[in-house]
């Protein structure tokens, strides 16, 4: 009897239209699978590769090999410069969880909430690496004052380079959050790779008295940055400050003088007390050199805010990549803006609290302050080795 197969031949039906088209999208997807993984992989080095173009334009194409093999590894591996972040000015600013201790200067007010001292400032008051890589280090470098000298704009210039990592809420660590301990305070502080310098401003440090042996402690190596401007004008602006914050508070003049009759200053108001420079400075000296301190001048970091990051950058070791072709003079606000942050074309300045219109003040009580200062601003220059021309 002659065989006769029950159901279809399978080799005929593996040819068949259905199973050809299963099997070409199959292979389509596979294929599509394997370029998208290459393309992951390629694109993950464009960072590299922008950086290098980057540097490149700065230092030249340099080729590196043999054991600089590693530090030219870390450097592919940098951030681009961060971005400008408008955040409000020591008075309005983000900090950790602080409290005041002058209350016509209340840093502390109810969006911030009292705290226990134990937040920590949010991914957008710090920087960070978006691939999570680096590791978090104890600041090399601190800006310590002085409040209203400029310490905002100096910390927002610096963190256009790629070489520092800046956090941008203030810590106050030193003066009020020390009892949290260093691992505590160093988990504030963004991620840095090799090469990098990782820094934090708090101008009420340059002020506080247990500051400086608390640094020391930490560590001796430690860059200091004190932004100092003319004190008359400092405190005018310190006042200027408060009041936007607290309109009933007292005149200038009266909280200028403990007796109007005999001219009395009062040096225990904060804003008369931060400018005592001089006082504040013998203090830091007791346990750093004066090498190790840098003064910027507030109204120079005004005038020439090329001239006065150029001095900041070799105090802190680094190659000049903030130069004029940053900045331009904003005639409204009265004071230089960075020209555009990293990935924008827009101009960037400092938020609405810098440039506010000081009051009026008598100019008999400016002169008097100015009469007061001297002495102070003559002992600090000669401590410095450099007049400010503030008298």
């Amino acid at each position: 009897m002659e065989y006769s197969p029950v159901g279809p031949d399978p080799y005929v039906l593996s040819f068949s239209p259905v199973k050809r088209k299963v099997c070409v999208l199959g292979i389509m997807f596979l294929l599509w699978v394997c370029v998208f993984y290459s393309c992951v992989g390629y694109c993950a080095t464009v960072p590299t590769l922008v950086l290098d173009s980057y540097r490149g334009k700065e230092t030249g194409s340099v080729k590196r090999t043999g054991h600089n093999g590693r530090a030219d590894l870390m450097h592919r591996l940098l951030p681009r410069p961060q971005a400008w972040v408008d955040i409000e000015s020591d008075y309005d600013e983000p900090s950790v969880g602080t409290s005041s201790r002058d209350p016509l200067n209340d840093e502390m007010d109810e969006t911030r909430g009292g705290g226990a001292g134990r937040r920590v400032p949010g991914a957008g008051a710090m920087s960070s690496f978006s691939n999570g890589s680096g590791s978090k280090q104890l600041p090399q470098a601190l800006i310590i004052g002085v409040k209203k000298g400029g310490t905002r704009a100096l910390l927002e210039f610096l963190r256009v380079h790629p070489d520092i990592r800046a956090v941008g809420a203030e810590p106050h660590f030193f003066d009020r959050n020390y009892e949290n301990g260093l691992e505590w305070y160093r988990e504030l502080m963004p991620k840095t790779l090799e090469g990098q310098i990782t820094m934090e401003k708090t101008p009420s440090y340059f002020v506080t008295r247990e500051a400086p042996a608390r640094i020391s402690a930490m560590s001796r190596d430690t860059k200091l940055i004190v932004v100092v401007r003319d004190p008359v004008t400092r405190a005018i602006s310190d006042y200027t400050q408060t009041l936007s914050k607290k309109p009933d508070i007292p005149s200038f003049e009266s909280l200028t003088f403990k007796n109007r009759t005999t001219g009395l200053i009062d040096t225990s108001w904060s804003a008369i007390q931060i400018g005592i420079y001089a006082k504040h400075l013998d203090n830091w000296l007791q346990y750093f050199p004066m090498d190790q301190i840098l003064f910027v001048s507030g109204e120079r970091l005004i005038s020439d805010p090329a001239g006065e990051l150029g001095r900041v950058q070799d105090f802190l070791g680094l190659k000049r990549i903030i130069t004029d072709k940053h900045f331009y003079f904003n005639q409204t606000k009265g004071f230089p803006c960075l020209k555009k942050a990293e990935g924008s074309s827009k101009p960037h300045c400092l938020g609405k609290t810098k440039g506010r219109t000081h009051p009026n003040i008598h100019p008999e009580v400016v002169q008097r302050l100015r009469d007061f200062y001297r002495p102070f601003n003559m002992k600090f220059y000669q401590m410095t080795g450099h007049n400010f021309g503030w008298d």
